[in-house]
C-alpha cells in the first residue's frame, strides 16, 4: 500500500491533500498531527476519509509540544494520538525517538508565533527514554489495538563533527523495539544505504517513510542519490506487507504550483508501483 503523508504538503489544507491523493490514485493517507485543527479532529478526518474513499493508514504523533488540545510531554502526546487512532480504526502510529539533550523552549513572536528549542550541551535520560526502555509501548499497543512504530531520526554535522541528537538512533538501539518506521532520507544522513539498514532491521520494519536525499533531506523519491528503486524491489521480493508513505518536502514537490505538484506526486506513485511490481 502506497500512502501520501500530509506532512509532504503541510502548507496545504488537509482536505486538499486528501483530494489530490485520491485523484492521483494513492492507496491511503498518513496524517501528520500538527497545530492545525483539521489534522486532529476525529469527525472531520472521518468525513474526509469517507468522502474521498481514502483510508487513513497511519497517524504521525506530533513532534512539537505546542499542539492545542494535545499534552506537552512526548509520552502523553503519543497516548492521545493512539486514542485518536483507536477511535478512527487506524492501525498504526509513528513516533519519534527521545532526544538526548536538554533544551530551552522559547517563542518567536516575530516569525509566525513559532516555538523553538535552544539545545543545551548536556545529555539527558528523561521520562520518555525510560518509558521506551521499560517496554511501555506494548501497553499502548494492546489497549488501543494498534502498532506504534518508532522512526529512525537524522544525524547532524557541526564543524565536521557528527552529532546524534536522539537516543536509540542507530542499528543496535533500534533493535530494542518490535515495530519500526524506516525513514530513508534520515538513514542517508547516517551515511548508510537504506537497503543496508532495511536488511538489518527488516523483521521489525512495519512502515516506511520514503523520500530521497541529495545533501538536503526529504527530496522526491525520484530525485536524489539514494538507490530507492533497489529498496522497493527488495521489499517486493520479501513480500513486505506494510505501508509505504511518500514523505517529501513541499519544495521538493513544487507545491507552489499545483499543476507541477500533481505531476511530482504522480511520478512518485508511478516510481513506487513500478519497482514494487518487479
Amino acid at each position: 500500500m502506497i500512502a501520501l503523508s500530509t506532512g509532504s504538503l503541510y502548507n496545504y489544507g488537509t482536505a486538499r491533500v486528501f483530494a489530490l491523493a485520491a485523484e492521483i490514485g494513492y492507496d491511503g493517507i498518513e496524517v501528520l498531527i500538527d497545530g492545525r485543527w483539521d489534522t486532529r479532529h476525529a469527525d472531520y478526518l472521518r468525513r474526509l476519509s469517507s468522502d474521498h474513499r481514502l483510508p487513513i493508514v497511519s497517524f504521525h504523533s506530533p513532534f512539537v509540544p505546542d499542539v492545542q488540545g494535545w499534552p506537552f510531554t512526548q509520552i502523553e502526546r503519543l497516548k492521545k494520538t493512539a486514542e485518536l487512532a483507536k477511535d478512527l480504526s487506524v492501525p498504526l502510529v509513528v513516533a519519534h525517538l527521545p532526544m538526548r539533550i536538554y533544551g530551552i523552549w522559547g517563542q518567536m513572536n516575530f516569525f509566525n508565533n513559532r516555538r523553538f528549542m535552544l539545545p543545551m550541551p548536556f545529555l539527558k535520560q528523561g521520562k520518555y527514554y525510560r518509558f521506551l526502555l521499560k517496554g511501555c509501548l506494548q501497553h499502548i499497543e494492546r489497549s488501543c489495538g494498534i502498532k506504534v512504530a518508532l522512526e529512525n531520526m537524522p544525524v547532524h554535522r557541526f564543524l565536521g563533527f557528527r552529532i546524534n541528537l536522539y537516543w536509540f538512533n542507530d542499528l543496535e538501539g533500534l533493535r530494542r523495539f518490535a515495530h519500526l518506521t524506516l525513514d530513508t532520507t534520515h538513514v542517508a544522513t547516517w551515511g548508510y544505504d537504506p537497503l543496508e539498514v532495511y536488511t538489518h532491521l527488516k523483521q521489525r520494519i512495519v512502515h516506511l517513510h520514503l523520500s530521497n536525499y541529495d545533501g538536503t533531506e526529504h527530496r522526491s523519491p525520484v530525485k536524489g542519490k539514494l538507490a530507492l528503486a533497489r529498496l522497493l524491489q527488495q521489499l517486493a521480493i520479501d513480500g513486505y506487507g506494510g505501508v509505504i508513505s511518500v514523505e517529501a518536502s513541499p519544495d521538493a514537490l513544487d507545491a507552489d504550483d499545483e499543476t507541477k505538484c500533481r505531476t511530482a506526486l504522480e511520478k512518485a506513485l508511478i516510481f513506487c508501483r513500478e519497482n514494487l511490481a518487479l
